[in-house]
């Protein structure tokens, strides 16, 4: 392959952002993946979804790639209501609160993967190699060498993008902390009797959270995040258990269930590496962070990291993209924004597991008062769809451009 600028391994959704918001200032990628180009399911839903922000939304009206993905399958909601199961404690977030005409998107990933992968075919500073293994990352003072079966390829930075089990990251030795939750998020498609209303609901239940996402055809995508033994127990029902055990945990908030599709499963942990960046090196994505799926937020962490990393490497031109002086800033600006948010994450997460009393009372309560309180709610719903603290360029549009 010869030499470029900055090597992506990983071509998921965060690498496939990156490597969009890089091609797009003429900067020369090569991207490296060990699985196959994306497909995207026009019969079926992709059992991953994310719920994107509106600053993940701008990211990608930013990259050109937003129509594409609206014009596959996109659902918006502009509600979301969450409510507790150990306490009277419920709150609901409204679009309208925060003046905005949605709280975020409920879309694919494989939808996302594809769009983008679409726009990075028409950038001629950019390659990208499928079924490919890396084999080696050997930095040297003034660039780095990514050895693959048939070939190599120089550049000033090598970015890991590829994941929670990250091969750069166990490759270059940096260590990650974290906390494994025993705990799995049962994947799957349901319709119920009732339509969502283009709002996502969530009940926290002392095993763990369930979620009900609105998808566009008004089924809906659940994410049953559980401890392990209740989990193992689920996957081997029936469908109609199942779906008996869905809607009972669910208090029937949308009636019955009354179909259901593949179901499938992840184990959930917190992890987080202590620096994301190494010797001409940076981490993105759930290679340097996994957060838990109560909220939302692993996919627009992702992107973040993306946008900021993408600022970073354009606006050091001249320099040397990939010295620990330029990288250093990627490295200051996301560790305190994305521990914020992982801290919160977690602090709910296990909060809501107390059940010793008096805490599930003054738990709800707290809610309760939250609900009450404009100002309160309004600092979180803005938060958590990623128009708070320190924003890239890329995340930043206006509100004239939201298709109403």
């Amino acid at each position: 392959m010869g030499e470029c600028d900055v090597v992506i391994i990983g071509a998921g959704m965060v690498g496939a952002t990156l490597a969009n918001a890089l091609a797009q200032r003429d900067i020369r990628i090569t991207v490296i993946d060990t699985g196959a180009p994306p497909v995207v399911d026009h019969n079926q839903y992709d059992l991953r979804v994310s719920a994107l922000g509106r600053a993940a939304e701008c990211v990608f009206r930013n990259l050109g790639v937003w129509s594409a993905i609206r014009a596959q399958r996109v659902s918006p909601f502009r509600k979301m209501v969450v409510w507790d199961a150990g306490s009277s404690g419920a709150i609901t977030f409204d679009a309208a609160d925060v003046g905005e005409p949605q709280l975020g998107h409920i879309v694919e990933n494989s939808v996302v993967i594809d769009a983008l992968h679409q726009k990075l075919d028409n950038y001629p500073n950019a390659d990208v190699l499928w079924a490919t293994e890396v084999e080696k990352i050997a930095s040297r003072r003034d660039a780095v060498t990514v050895g693959f079966k048939g070939g190599e390829c120089t550049a000033a930075l090598v970015v890991g993008a590829d994941g929670a089990g990250s091969w750069v990251r166990k490759h270059l030795r940096i260590g990650a902390r974290g906390t494994d939750y025993d705990q799995r998020a049962i994947v799957a498609q349901v319709h119920t009797e009732r339509r969502h209303g283009r709002t996502a609901w969530q009940r926290f239940l002392p095993t763990g959270p369930l979620a009900f996402l609105p998808l566009a055809d008004g089924s809906c995508s659940i994410v049953w995040s559980c401890d392990r033994p209740l989990a193992d127990e689920l996957m081997t029902l029936t469908d109609e258990s199942f779906m008996h055990r869905l809607g009972e945990s669910f208090e029937f908030r949308l009636g019955g269930i009354s179909a259901i599709g593949e179901r499938r499963w992840f184990p959930l942990a917190r992890s987080y590496v202590e620096d994301y960046i190494a010797a001409r090196c940076a981490l993105i994505g759930d290679a340097a962070h996994t957060v838990h799926p109560l909220a939302g937020q692993g996919a627009n962490l992702g992107v973040a990291d993306a946008a900021v990393l993408a600022e970073v490497v354009a606006g050091a031109a001249g320099k040397d993209i990939g010295s620990r002086s330029v990288l250093r800033r990627y490295d200051r600006w996301r560790k305190g924004e994305n521990m914020l948010m992982m801290n919160a994450v977690h602090g709910l997460q296990r909060l809501f597991q107390i059940r010793v009393s008096p805490i599930p009372q003054l738990r709800g309560l707290g809610l309760s008062l939250t609900d009450a309180s404009g100002p309160v709610k309004r600092l979180i719903v803005r938060r958590a769809m990623g128009l708070g603290g320190d924003l890239p360029d890329l995340a930043k549009c206006s509100i004239f451009e939201v298709d109403q």
